[in-house]
């Protein structure tokens, strides 16, 4: 198949790339730039701006018309409308790159289904745009311009990231285990969340590429692990082997307020439980959960030592004040309230 990628070169995209080029198919990337990962058989790019739709539209056009379009890096409605124009009766199948967070949080019943409720709030633009996006490209499979088929990873990590900090970079967090610092945990840490390696997340990409099956479905893409926050973080423990990690566990809200800029996703996403099913993925598009956490993290600490990346990361000093403040307010309001409940 001729497969072209919006994007390629990603988090997510970089795998499916690779899968889909192994198998033979001829892969075109649509980037901003030509960029240095280079990939085993028939793979090239063409460089431009996806985000000046009459560039992006023109250049489409002159590429021939693929088996399979897969846009990985659509987040705004302009950018849909745009994909829509440039492949309307061009494409045999196009597949979107959505979210879970485009469902409405919190659910009414888990585990979230993808037939439940879309009704994410507009003051968390990232959800509410991607859910816009898929009622554009809904809206076109109706009307029969293209087969669709959405797919919605939920916090996706490959071996250099790590996708739990809630503030500041991975390597810092990870330095903070090992130096034995506090670590932050939303509100009492029980609430539960549920995380991907890419290259179980890549495959079932690789897999829906002109799979007839999946048209006009969409499908979840969680792992098969639903962890509270305190187990994710006890897994690190365990993994690196560090000092006994005292838990600062702050409200979802309250630590959002305290660092706006860093800590925003933790009111607007991180609070609500994240628990999704994924029967429909499994069925339809072979997805298979074979990286666990406790080895993703084993994997995220060995690419990162290799580096000298933990051990000479920079303090995050807004994760330091919020820690600080937060354990001076909590004595404060102990001492305040001695001796007032009896």
């Amino acid at each position: 198949m001729r497969i072209l990628i919006i994007g390629g070169t990603g988090n997510i995209s970089t795998a499916i790339t690779r899968y889909l080029s192994e198998k033979g198919n001829e892969v075109i990337l649509y980037n901003i730039a030509d960029r240095d990962e280079k990939f085993e058989g028939n793979v090239r790019t063409v460089v431009g701006d996806r985000t000046k739709p009459a560039q992006f539209e023109k250049q489409m056009a002159e590429i021939e018309d693929p088996d399979c379009v897969i846009d990985m890096i659509c987040y705004h409605t302009a950018e849909a409308e745009s994909v829509v124009r440039a492949f309307r009766k061009r494409t045999g199948h196009l597949v979107f790159c959505s979210t879970v967070d485009v469902f409405t949080k919190p659910a009414k019943s888990y585990p979230v289904m993808e037939g439940d409720e879309k009704n994410p709030s507009p003051s968390f633009p990232y959800a509410y745009d991607k859910a816009s996006c898929e009622r554009i490209f809904e809206q076109a499979h109706d009307r029969g311009d293209f087969p669709l088929t959405v797919l919605r990873p939920v916090a996706t990590y490959n071996d250099s990231w790590c996708p739990l900090s809630l503030i500041g970079p991975g390597p810092a967090f990870m330095q903070r285990f090992r130096r034995g610092k506090p670590i932050i945990l939303l509100g009492d840490g029980q609430s539960f969340w549920t995380s991907c390696h890419r290259d179980d997340t890549a495959r079932a990409f690789a897999g829906v590429a002109g799979n007839p099956e999946a048209f006009g479905k969409s499908y979840n893409l969680p792992g098969d692990e639903t962890m509270t926050w305190e187990a994710y973080y006890r897994t690190v423990v365990k993994v690196m082997d560090t000092p006994p990690v005292q838990f600062v566990r702050i409200p979802a809200r309250l630590l959002a307020r305290m660092a706006p800029k860093s800590a925003e996703w933790c009111a607007l996403n991180f609070q609500y439980n994240n628990i999704f099913d994924n029967t429909a993925a499994k069925k339809d598009l072979g997805f298979r959960y074979t990286i666990t956490w406790e080895e993703g993290v084993r994997r995220m600490v060995a690419f990162n030592d290799r580096l000298g990346l933990i051990d000479k990361a920079e303090s995050c000093e807004i994760y330091d004040a919020v820690v600080e403040n937060w354990l001076r307010f909590e004595k404060k309001i102990v001492n305040d309230m001695e001796g007032k409940d009896v």
